[in-house]
């Protein structure tokens, strides 16, 4: 059995589909699982030992340069590399009209996807031959699952626990002392309705600090960037490891590089992290405190003690999930208390 799934994006999406892989390879023996992912998100599910090849697709790129002869052969080189092997069952977790004309194109003897009343755009799901109904108040992962199940016929047992069983690879910041614990705390969010008071971070962070950890400030842009050095700023000595080049090719202010790292530093900003970097610094810490973002729910998926913060989207629906310890708090326009996360993280760490 051959199965291709297309989960494109964004990260935290790709993230939440994982747990049909073990689930597939549970239920269909023997079945090679491939995958279609956006080329910046494609280290997640080549971190999945469960499935077999990664398809990269640059949609978002391609669509701005359509006039460029590069594009057009990079998108012909998708299409090859997508029509190589005929597929028994194509699962298009996604749900959208371009996830489903991907699926579409590929070499298959049946499609699947949500139903029209569960698809993100209805109008997609004419195209499956077989349609999951998975109602919108179902959690993410449980989504996910569903809709691979109802394509291969298995039942999932209603208290079937998600299996992650993504592998990362090694990274440490060059900051961190060899053996030195720390926690990652990821504060940035792709929108402002998203984020958390400043006070509320500088008070995880210092009873962090003040358990023996150093604080690793995760950041993925110009915005994020001046927020984490800022709160950084305020709890102690620290260690900036971006660089003047990758600064200003970010869109940052130059910043220069501290001669010589401060082992002993109580913040670590590590330089831009690729996926496969950030998966690296997060699996080896002691705890992930982090906004509704893709990073926090990866952290979670590695199985690392991860408190998630909502502040604009549920908190049960898109709860952080994965083999480890997690927890989920707020809700739109429901911030948590520092005080709960702090409460939660003490939990963990004991």
């Amino acid at each position: 059995m051959r199965v291709l799934v297309v989960k494109m994006s964004s990260m935290g999406d790709v993230v939440h589909a994982q747990p049909l892989v073990a689930d597939l390879h549970a239920n269909v023996p023997g079945v090679t699982i491939d995958w279609v992912c956006e080329k910046p998100f494609v280290p997640i599910p080549s971190m999945n030992p469960g499935v077999s090849r990664v398809i990269p697709i640059a949609l978002r790129a391609w669509r701005k340069n359509l006039g460029d002869a590069s594009v057009r052969a990079a998108i012909s080189d998708f299409f090859s590399r997508l029509r190589q092997t005929r597929y028994d069952w194509v699962i298009d977790c996604q749900g959208l009209i371009k996830s489903a004309a991907v699926a579409l194109a590929s070499r298959h003897d049946r499609l699947a996807g949500p139903s029209w009343t569960s698809a993100r755009e209805p109008i997609a799901s004419l195209v499956y031959s077989r349609r999951a109904l998975v109602p919108w108040t179902m959690p993410v992962v449980a989504r996910n699952r569903a809709i691979a199940a109802a394509a291969l016929g298995y039942s999932l047992a209603t208290d079937s626990r998600a299996h992650f069983g993504l592998v990362a690879p090694d990274y440490r910041p060059a900051g961190l002392a060899s053996g030195r614990r720390y926690a990652v705390l990821a504060p940035g969010a792709s929108r402002p309705g998203k984020l958390w008071a400043d006070t509320n971070w500088l008070e995880v962070a210092r009873d962090l600090s003040a358990r023996g950890l150093a604080l690793v400030w995760l950041w993925g842009g110009a915005a994020e960037y001046t927020r984490v050095a800022a709160l950084a700023g305020q709890c102690g000595s620290v260690h900036d490891e971006t660089t003047p080049g990758a600064l200003s090719g970010s869109g940052l202010p130059a910043h220069a590089l501290a001669s010589a790292p401060p082992i002993e530093a109580e913040s670590i900003i590590p330089p831009f992290l690729s996926v496969a970097d950030a998966a690296g610094l997060l699996a080896r810490a002691e705890v992930v405190v982090g906004l509704d973002t893709g990073f926090t729910h990866l952290a979670a998926a590695l199985g690392r003690p991860t408190v998630g913060i909502f502040c604009d989207s549920d908190s049960v629906q898109l709860a952080v999930s994965g083999d480890g310890p997690c927890a989920s708090f707020g809700g739109v326009g429901q911030p948590p208390a520092a005080s709960t996360v702090r409460d939660a993280i003490k939990e963990m760490l004991r």
